[in-house]
């Protein structure tokens, strides 16, 4: 027999994990003073553009000597930006501990063929942090956004590191505390934690990055849209709002209004407290659910913004790979079909299985509304796979 559903339903059942759920009480009416139909180059354009760059530094506590651009792609481009540019010097550690990191993998390996180590693990775990050697430059994602795993502090980055730590942190900034005097290259997107829209990235560098882009030159070719630097000099203008190329200003107005609300909570305090708040929902309700685990075995090492969960009900154990991939995917649609949870299923290269977004923008009152849903939606599924077997 199918369980009775829940009573209550979340607010908003948007718990993308990219584009994400956009902060409360945003409406169209949020856009109205975007500068449609002018040029970016343009005073007025550029100074909103310009004014994405100095909140974005002053809500995330970003040194006053660090650069800050406005970069295409996404966070993708921004990291890639970032390697193509930087890589070759040193030998490079590549870590990698879900789908993001595997990616910028098959960059260091397969693309600029620089050489390299891969230090990995499987999803839901860390790999051995020790193991990284500071003399190299190094990439990795702060929060594994497929995965649900986040390294927990910066104490394992070198002080006096010789390499560049790179790192992409798409689904950590504005979620989670950075510490810039460990970093050199930070990345992240619009459409995450603030829930701005996508294809901007956002590409911040250290003075220790500035220098490497100086005094080296890429043994590969370099695309317009990658290039930092002019004659040998730093092209500054990338880091004042003058974009590689034409960003959308109906994006840059909804990206000033995000950023407007983070100030109006309290800053990235305040943003962090709401995201916080989320994963401990979460982890009350894994506390008391026969159905649900974290992915991130480790409590010190699971994301508060993308929370992934293991379904660990009896009758999905008992079921083999394929049949468990087929379930989960049952599970995620039950819930879309019901209006519930949108765009809950967990990545498609993760094991099979849930993620909710919880960045700052979703109410903990709608992750807790939620979350029934889910043991509802797993036992739904589990008693019609059931059925046909005790018909025999």
């Amino acid at each position: 027999m199918a369980p009775a559903a829940p009573s209550v339903r979340p607010s908003n059942p948007c718990f993308s994990s990219g584009p994400c759920a956009k902060r409360p009480g945003w409406s169209l009416a949020a856009l109205d003073g975007a500068l449609l139909g002018r040029s970016h180059r343009a005073k007025e354009p550029k100074a909103k553009l310009a004014a994405v760059i100095d909140r974005s530094k002053a809500i995330l506590g970003m040194p006053a000597d660090w650069r800050l651009g406005i970069v295409p792609a996404s966070d993708t481009g921004a990291i890639e930006i970032a390697m193509w540019s930087l890589l070759g010097p040193r030998l490079v550690d590549a870590v990698a501990f879900e789908s993001f990191g595997e990616a910028w993998v098959t960059d260091v390996a397969k693309q600029l063929k620089v050489e390299h180590r891969v230090i990995k693990a499987p999803y839901g775990a860390l790999p051995d942090l020790a193991a990284v050697d500071w003399s190299h430059d190094v990439v990795f994602t702060w929060n594994g956004t497929t995965s649900g795993v986040r390294v927990p502090n910066g104490d394992w980055i070198a002080a006096g590191r010789e390499g560049l730590a790179i790192c992409d942190a798409t689904s950590a900034a504005f979620a989670m505390e950075l510490p810039w005097d460990r970093l050199d290259v930070v990345t992240w997107s619009w459409q995450k934690v603030l829930g701005g829209e996508a294809a901007h990235g956002m590409l911040a560098l250290s003075p220790r990055a500035v220098e490497r882009l100086l005094t080296h030159k890429p043994a590969w070719p370099m695309p317009k849209l990658f290039r930092l630097t002019s004659g040998g000099k730093l092209s500054e203008g990338i880091f004042k709002g003058e974009t590689i190329n034409t960003p959308s200003m109906l994006c840059v107005e909804d990206a000033l209004d995000g950023l407007a609300w983070a100030e109006g909570i309290g800053g990235l305090p305040g943003l962090i407290a709401r995201t916080e708040a989320n994963l401990a929902a979460v982890a009350r309700f894994v506390a008391a659910s026969p159905n649900y685990d974290f992915l991130a075995a480790d409590p010190a090492t699971r994301s508060p913004t993308a929370i992934c969960l293991s379904v660990t009900a009896p009758w999905f154990k008992a079921l083999g790979a394929e049949a468990q991939a087929d379930a989960a995917k049952k599970i995620a649609s039950l819930l879309e079909k019901e209006g519930v949870a949108l765009d809950a299923g967990g990545y498609r290269d993760a094991p099979p299985g849930l993620r909710l977004w919880g960045g700052a923008t979703v109410e903990t009152s709608d992750i807790e509304a939620v979350l029934p849903w889910l043991d509802w939606a797993a036992d739904s599924v589990g008693a019609a796979i059931a059925a046909p077997k005790a018909a025999e």
